[in-house]
């Protein structure tokens, strides 16, 4: 694959400064507020991607009541902790729309009960992605993806039948800690990233077709340094080298999986070094042989997908991974929302 982004693109740092001043008004925002501030920011009929339980919204209103009021009532004193920001024209479109990038952690007291998950009245770090598309100053569709496990995991709780393969950690932004692209990127950084991330897509077909197919670890030196860190979802954990991601993840889960179907993705975009893509869904899979607990089965479930890389030289080293592991494991009948509700009555 190889799209390229157009060199007399559109000048990016207006619709950062909009999305940054969003970020920044929602630090600000209460549960009574955070309706008229995501007014001022998104559009009326803005369309939000929200991970299980939440779903799919439309217009400010919604979005702020069926996720922001309730996430600001458990937590007081919310920060964002960014540690990655960028823009991009959008590949999947043509690269006609321009959209944003932020991810790190939404940081607070956690105060109140979300989710039946029990407050613990500490530092909690939920982690979270959000993509934004930017249009004429106003945001008019936007995804957010935040990892649930990974906050059940800080209250004490691990609903899971089965240890994840990787490591849990709250994980930090790019070792080179230059993750904020405030100012524009060269353009050739921009497309070689975008280049590197779409070879890597098609690493798996690739693979599938040779008639001598590659080892996985042949197939994952063609893209990734040799000392690549994996910043999986909780369920999964992170993983460091290509070895241990091989075994750590790699292995276990094309063991487990079956009928593998990319759909696509509905942004996909790069940045100097960075970039990522987010599917609504992206895969459509079959958990055969049993993963996180779960027992195989022969029902197709999606998985809805953010990735985020860094590439360092002509390699990819880092990758945020972010999975609607509920939604997921509630398409194969565990809903574990409501078996920690159950719990806690």
């Amino acid at each position: 694959m190889n799209a390229m982004i157009p060199e007399t693109g559109p000048d990016l740092t207006p619709i950062k400064a909009v999305s940054q001043a969003y970020a920044a008004a929602l630090e600000r925002a209460t549960p009574d507020t955070v309706a008229d501030i995501l007014a001022t920011y998104q559009s009326d009929s803005c369309q939000w991607f929200g991970m299980h339980p939440f779903h799919e919204q439309t217009g400010p209103r919604d979005i702020a009541k069926t996720f922001w009021a309730p996430f600001l009532t458990s937590f007081s004193r919310m920060q964002r902790r960014e540690d990655i920001f960028f823009a991009g024209l959008n590949e999947i479109d043509g690269f006609s729309s321009t959209w944003t990038t932020s991810m790190g952690h939404f940081l607070g007291l956690f105060d109140a009960p979300f989710l039946g998950i029990p407050a613990t009245g500490k530092i909690a770090m939920l982690r979270y992605a959000e993509f934004n598309r930017v249009e004429n100053g106003k945001i008019t569709q936007s995804a957010l993806f935040v990892d649930l496990l990974h906050l059940m995991a800080q209250a004490g709780i691990h609903p899971l039948n089965a240890p994840q393969t990787g490591a849990q950690l709250v994980q930090p932004g790019p070792r080179t800690h230059d993750g904020l692209l405030m100012t524009p990127q060269p353009h050739a950084a921009s497309q070689e990233t975008l280049s590197r991330i779409n070879n890597m897509i098609g690493s798996i077909d690739h693979a599938n077709a040779a008639a001598k197919p590659p080892t996985p670890q042949e197939e994952l030196r063609v893209d990734w340094q040799d000392d690549m860190i994996w910043w999986g979802p909780t369920g999964i954990g992170a993983t460091y080298t290509i070895d241990r991601y091989i075994d750590q993840h790699q292995g276990p889960f094309r063991r487990a999986m079956e009928g593998r179907v990319l759909n696509g993705h509905l942004c996909r975009m790069a940045e100097g070094t960075y970039g990522g893509f987010f599917g609504w869904p992206n895969l459509t899979l079959t958990n055969r042989n049993g993963f996180m607990g779960v027992p195989g089965n022969d029902i197709r479930a999606d998985m809805r997908v953010v990735d985020i890389y860094r590439r360092d030289g002509n390699k990819l080293v880092e990758n945020w991974v972010f999975i609607d592991m509920l939604h997921f494991l509630k398409m194969q009948g565990v809903d574990v929302l409501a078996q920690i509700t159950a719990q806690s009555v």
